[in-house]
C-alpha cells in the first residue's frame, strides 16, 4: 500500500476523534457553559447534521478542484473549526465551531475513498479504503480514550486542540505524500449526480443506511445497557467501548480484505451475522463477559460492511463517483441518528434498556434483505448483458462488481 494512504489514515483519525469524543466531554462542556447536559447534545446532533449535509455540498463545491487540493482544503476547514471549538467564548459559538469541522467530514471520506482507491490496482481498491478507514476505527480505540482523559484532567479545550494538531499533521502529510491528482476531465455536476439514478447505487446507500444503523441502535446506548442490566461500574464503559473499537479495526481490516475477492458473498456473511449477534445481545448483555464479548463482535461485524459498501457505490457510480462516495458517508451518520432515535423510542415505551438491540437486529436485518435483493437484479443483469456489455462486468456468483470503465472513475495517474 502507497505511503500517501498514511495520510489519508491521518486525517480519517483525526475526523473519527472529534467525532466521538465529545460524547465523553458533554458533562464538562455543560458545566463551563452553564447549560443543561440535553442541550450539549446538540453538539453531537449539530455534528451528525452537519456531515449529512456537508458531504453533497462541499463535493459540490470541489467538483472544479482538483481532489488532492480539495483534501488539503478540507482539512483546513477541519482544523479551522476545532479551534473555534477550543477557544469559543460561548456555546453557540462552539456549536458553530462543531459544524464547520463536521462539513470537512463526509467529503473528507468520500474523495479520500475515491483517491485511494485510484492509488492502487484495481484487484485492492477496498483494502485500500479499508486502509484509509483504519484511521478512523483507530481513534475509537487510542483517539476517544486519550482525548477523552485529557478533557476531564486538564480541559476539554486542549482536547480540541490537540485534534486541530492532528488536522495539521494530515494536511502536511496530504501535502508531501499524495501524488498530484488532476481534475477528471469531462466530468460535470449533472454527471455526478446521473449516479443517483442507477438503482444499484441507491441500494448501496440504503443498506449504508440500515446495516450501519444497526450498530448505533446498541451502542448509544451501551453506558445505561451495561451499567444497569450488565451492572459494570461505569468506569468500566470506557473499556468497553475501547473493545469496541479494536473490533472495528479487526473488522474493517477483515471488510477490505474480502470485499476485493467476495464482495456481495462478504456483505451478505457480514450483515447477517450483524443481525444475529445484536438479537443475541438482548440475553448476553445480563452478564460481564457475554457482554464484553459481544461488544467487540459488534464492532467487528459492524465495520466489516464499511470498505464493502463504499467500493459498492464506487463500483457502481462508475465514472462520477465522487458525489455518489461522499453522500454514502453521509449516509452512514443518518443512519446513526436514525438508529439512536428508534432506540429512544422502545426505552421510552417502557420495552427496557435492552430494547435498541432489537430495534438494530431488524435494522441490520433490512440491510441484508436488501442486499440480497441487489445480488438478484446484478445476476440477472449479468444474465441479460454479457460481460463488458452495457457498462459493466458483473460476477455471476454475486461477487464484486467491477465497472469496466472504472479507470474513469479515479485520477490516470497510475
Amino acid at each position: 500500500m502507497p505511503l500517501a494512504l498514511l495520510a489519508l489514515a491521518i486525517g480519517a483519525f483525526g475526523i473519527g476523534t472529534t467525532e466521538f469524543v465529545i460524547m465523553g466531554l458533554l458533562p464538562e462542556v455543560a458545566a463551563d457553559y452553564g447549560v443543561t447536559i440535553p442541550t450539549a447534545g446538540f453538539l453531537v446532533t449539530g455534528y451528525a447534521l452537519g456531515v449529512v449535509l456537508g458531504a453533497p455540498l462541499m463535493t459540490v463545491l470541489g467538483t472544479r478542484v482538483p481532489r488532492k487540493r480539495m483534501l488539503m482544503l478540507l482539512m483546513g476547514l477541519f482544523i479551522a473549526g476545532n479551534v473555534l471549538s477550543a477557544l469559543a467564548p460561548a456555546f453557540g459559538v462552539m456549536l458553530a465551531g462543531r459544524v464547520v469541522a463536521s462539513l470537512a467530514h463526509g467529503a473528507f471520506f468520500g474523495i479520500g475513498s475515491v483517491v485511494a482507491a485510484g492509488l492502487v490496482a484495481p484487484e485492492k481498491k477496498a483494502g485500500a479504503i479499508a486502509m484509509m478507514f483504519t484511521g478512523l476505527t483507530v481513534a475509537n480505540v487510542v483517539g476517544v480514550p486519550l482525548g477523552t482523559l485529557v478533557g476531564q484532567t486538564a480541559g476539554w479545550r486542549l482536547t480540541f486542540l490537540i485534534v486541530a494538531a492532528l488536522g495539521v499533521l494530515g494536511l502536511l502529510g496530504i501535502a508531501r505524500l499524495v501524488p498530484e491528482l488532476p481534475r477528471p476531465e469531462g466530468v460535470r455536476i449533472r454527471h455526478e449526480l446521473a449516479a443517483f439514478r442507477n438503482v444499484q447505487v441507491l441500494l448501496a446507500m440504503a443498506m449504508t443506511v440500515l446495516g450501519f444503523g444497526g450498530v448505533f441502535a446498541a451502542i448509544t446506548y451501551i453506558t445505561p445497557m451495561m451499567t444497569n442490566v450488565a451492572g459494570f461500574a461505569d468506569t468500566s464503559v470506557t473499556w468497553l467501548l475501547v473493545l469496541f473499537g479494536l473490533g472495528m479495526v479487526a473488522g474493517n481490516l477483515i471488510g477490505g480484505r474480502f470485499a476485493d475477492r467476495a464482495l456481495m458473498p462478504m456483505l451478505y456473511v457480514s450483515l447477517g451475522a450483524l443481525a444475529v449477534v445484536l438479537a443475541a445481545f438482548t440475553l448476553t448483555a445480563h452478564t460481564k463477559a457475554g457482554a464484553a464479548v459481544t461488544v467487540v463482535l459488534i464492532g467487528a461485524l459492524g465495520f466489516a460492511t464499511v470498505p464493502p459498501l463504499q467500493k459498492r457505490v464506487l463500483d457502481q457510480a462508475a465514472g462520477a463517483p465522487t458525489l455518489a462516495s461522499a453522500v454514502n458517508i453521509g449516509a452512514f451518520n443518518l443512519g446513526n441518528a436514525l438508529a439512536a432515535w428508534l432506540g429512544g423510542l422502545v426505552i421510552a415505551a417502557g420495552l427496557g434498556w435492552t430494547a435498541p438491540n432489537w430495534v438494530g437486529a431488524a435494522l441490520a436485518a433490512s440491510a441484508l434483505v436488501l442486499a440480497l435483493v441487489s445480488g438478484a437484479l446484478e445476476r440477472r443483469t449479468a444474465g441479460t448483458h454479457p460481460a463488458g456489455v452495457g457498462g459493466s462486468s458483473v460476477g455471476g456468483s454475486g461477487g464484486p462488481a467491477v465497472a469496466a470503465p472504472a479507470a474513469g472513475a479515479v485520477p490516470a495517474h497510475r
